[in-house]
């Protein structure tokens, strides 16, 4: 049996800018996504702490120490530039592989640039039954 778990996520982050007329997604800083461990164009799901919105999308890298995080097409009329954002990422894993996990976690400043990346290890208790 496979389980769905927190793969990782960029907590707190400031949203940058609301693109209305872009084609979709959202753009965030590539610092950020490598930090994560998150690759272009893979799905990430937003949370607005701001304003409780949440979305499935993918990601799309901006540049690297840039501090853009960005909504893009019909994502931009969940938030407003200044909210506060969490994007996650979640795997799928074994339970052989519970038996070793840790998610990842980056930390930003306020203006999104990367403060620290931490690795829950006792985040996530997980108890293997058979």
């Amino acid at each position: 049996m496979q389980r769905s778990l927190l793969l990782s996520k960029i907590h707190s982050c400031t949203l940058t800018r609301a693109n209305l007329d872009y084609v979709g997604s959202i753009s965030i800083d590539r610092t950020l996504l490598d930090a994560a461990g998150i690759l272009p164009y893979e799905q990430v799901q937003v949370v607005n702490v701001s304003n409780g919105a949440r979305l499935i999308t993918y990601a799309i890298a901006a540049p690297a120490n840039s501090g853009a995080v960005e909504l893009n097409g019909a994502a931009a009329r969940l938030g407003m530039k200044g909210d506060r954002l969490i994007i996650m990422t979640y795997g799928q894993f074994s339970p052989e592989e519970l038996k070793t996990y840790h998610p990842k976690v980056v930390l930003v400043d306020g203006q999104n640039r990367l403060t620290e990346v931490r690795r829950y290890d006792d985040l996530l208790s997980v108890q293997l039954t058979s």
